[in-house]
């Protein structure tokens, strides 16, 4: 076990332990070569970042985000695991190109999604300026705030935020459409040919059959799922680069130590990013353990 434990310790435990000795110390980035482990430690790092409005902004657009995306990745993953869940022909072609979002590079995506998006030339506010009756092309990606006309009310619309939400549900749609197609391929089918006998709808069915036995997995997807968006940095950065109130807590680190070149402070925002993903991991253990399952 030794190499094993010499790897982790390497990897893992010591630049764990450096980070946390880090946040405890004045310290700028170009001192980080000759950072001295014993000089005096300090709480100036958590009282500026705690103090700092930008922290709670960051952590409350990190909610948002966390929270749209989950729920857009669950909705579409939940229809396309319907949408290919009986047989039909090119079944086996449409299941590996639902794949295709998850398995493509991030930096190719992203520079598609960019393109696409585009007010000058990109397709989208082309044809919505042609069909859709658009006045104007619409800055997908730097606009913070928008304006959406609905029915003589003018109501704010976040658009850069809207848009990496419904990018980040595009792009990870397939992890729920593999964990809920997997549960679906496990189900009897007798209770929903019973129901269907019975004169019961389709959405009475899904509503009363299918949703309370996929229940359990649903329930692991949206924690995970939760877990790993919270924490999400490239696919933000790529896009918007935490302009146009897009900037979550990871971008704000990341700021503080490549802008403020304060690795103090940063160390000390990813502490208080650590311990929210904790409490998420706690909550994902326990109801690990309430169904009965090894953690």
């Amino acid at each position: 076990m030794s190499p094993t434990l010499l790897i982790i310790l390497v990897v893992v435990v010591f630049p764990l332990l450096w980070s946390i000795l880090i946040s405890f110390q004045e310290l700028k980035l170009i001192q980080i070569g000759r950072a001295n482990p014993f000089a005096p430690l300090t709480l100036d790092n958590f009282r500026l970042v705690l103090r700092s409005g930008a922290l709670w902004s960051s952590l409350w657009t990190s909610a948002v985000y966390t929270f749209g995306s989950v729920v857009v990745t669950t909705v579409i993953g939940m229809v396309a695991a319907l949408a290919v869940r009986k047989p039909f022909p090119g079944r086996t072609f449409v299941r590996a190109a639902f794949l295709l979002p998850y398995v493509a590079p991030v930096v190719a995506v992203t520079f598609v999604w960019k393109i696409m998006l585009n007010p000058e030339f990109g397709i989208v506010n082309e044809f919505g300026q042609r069909w859709l009756g658009w006045s104007e092309p619409i800055p997908f990606l730097t606009q913070s705030r928008g304006i959406w006309d609905l029915f003589g009310l003018q109501i704010p619309v976040p658009t850069a935020l809207l848009t990496v939400i419904l990018f980040e549900g595009w792009r990870y749609f397939p992890f729920a459409f593999l964990f809920l197609m997997a549960r679906l391929e496990g189900l009897s089918s007798e209770p929903e040919e019973a129901a269907l006998v019975d004169g019961a709808t389709p959405w009475q069915s899904f509503r009363y059959i299918l949703l309370p036995q996929l229940a359990p997995v649903l329930t692991v997807l949206v924690l995970l799922r939760t877990i790993w968006t919270f924490n999400d940095f490239d696919d933000i950065f790529l896009l918007t680069g935490g302009a146009a109130g897009t900037q979550v807590a990871s971008v704000r680190i990341y700021e503080l130590l490549t802008v403020q070149r304060n690795v103090g402070a940063a160390s000390a925002q990813s502490l208080v990013l650590a311990l929210v993903l904790i409490l998420l991991l706690g909550i994902y253990v326990t109801v690990l353990r309430r169904r009965g399952e090894r953690v």
